[in-house]
């Protein structure tokens, strides 16, 4: 009988233990939130075995902080937590309220780096082997369900030898290593990239400076920095586009062309380059580059035609028909 008692107790126990373990989304992961001590900016980087990583993850706002929120995800932690840094409370203040009405907090794995470089960190002692945290000036790596306990500290590492970089490049060589040194026990699904500005602005939809999400794919963490190179190619299409507004042709040139550079088979880059070159009377060039381009795609020629009723395009009535050969 009493061999009986102890199984039956062993059970109830057991029940009570699974009932205290939170209904939250079940994102176990590695992130890295940080603040670029050259120009201001905070980010967040982070991969899980989970599909939509970044939806639940990672948080931000400009002259605020950022807040990673992981393992069984208490989502409002990150909205909770920017409002809470908002008020002027120390990443530390926030975390320690964060987690005082929390009946999960045991389960939780929380990063938050605020405006001035301040962090604070929270490892659960229910979140899955391996689960750790390492923080330092101005950066927080996190990690829970990982292969083996190598993850952070080379997460730790690939930061602080990576500092000439810009910080959202920093980032991805910081998840780069610590897929490297054995990830997420379960495999790879998604990544996210979230980066702020230092100050908020009169234009919000321009504080949230990159903000690029892999919702599921065999290779996330290739494919986001796959995507931050596209996201840096855009950015000189963009300040050329500004030059071209100003009449300042050579440094519009300079951008296109940098931007090519980096995508030479992006017909669109290509475009809108010999568009440029058009309305600068370089015509002939211009009607090289779109000849290449209408081979590979004939709808662009279409669009050609419909561009001077926008006033995209400024040419003669000759030199238009040299663009359309």
């Amino acid at each position: 009988m009493r061999y009986i008692f102890v199984i039956l107790g062993a059970i109830s126990l057991q029940g009570i233990a699974q009932s205290l373990k939170p209904n939250d989304p079940f994102v176990h992961t590695f992130s890295i939130v940080a603040r670029d001590a050259k120009t201001g900016e905070m980010a967040v980087a982070v991969q899980s075995h989970w599909f939509s990583v970044g939806t639940v993850v990672s948080w931000g706002e400009a002259g605020v902080g950022v807040v990673a929120t992981q393992s069984f995800v208490n989502k409002s932690f990150g909205l909770r937590g920017l409002e809470l840094l908002k008020q002027g409370k120390s990443p530390q203040e926030v975390l320690d309220i964060l987690l005082s009405d929390d009946k999960g907090k045991e389960f939780r794995q929380v990063a938050i780096v605020d405006k001035l470089g301040r962090v604070a960190s929270h490892t659960g002692k229910s979140c899955v082997d391996v689960a750790s945290h390492s923080n330092g000036d101005g950066f927080s790596v996190q990690a829970n369900m990982m292969l083996n306990d190598k993850v952070v500290p080379a997460m730790e590492k690939a930061w602080k030898e990576n500092e000439s970089l810009a910080i959202a490049e920093r980032m991805i060589e910081v998840l780069k290593a610590g897929q490297q040194a054995g990830g997420d026990i379960r495999g790879k699904q998604s990544a996210a990239l979230l980066v702020v500005s230092p100050q908020k602005t009169t234009t919000p939809w321009e504080d949230r400076l990159i903000d690029l999400r892999v919702d599921d794919a065999d290779a996330p963490i290739p494919e986001i920095g796959r995507l931050l190179k596209v996201f840096r190619a855009y950015e000189h299409m963009n300040k050329g586009d500004l030059y071209v507004e100003k009449n300042e042709m050579q440094k519009a040139m300079e951008e296109y062309n940098l931007a090519m550079k980096m995508f030479p088979d992006n017909l669109e880059m290509q475009y809108w380059t010999a568009i440029t070159l058009a309305n600068n009377k370089d015509v002939m060039k211009a009607a090289s580059m779109l000849d290449a381009i209408y081979k590979k795609d004939a709808n662009w020629r279409e669009l050609t035609k419909r561009l001077p009723k926008a006033g995209l395009l400024t040419v003669s009535e000759k030199d238009m028909k040299e663009l359309l050969r």
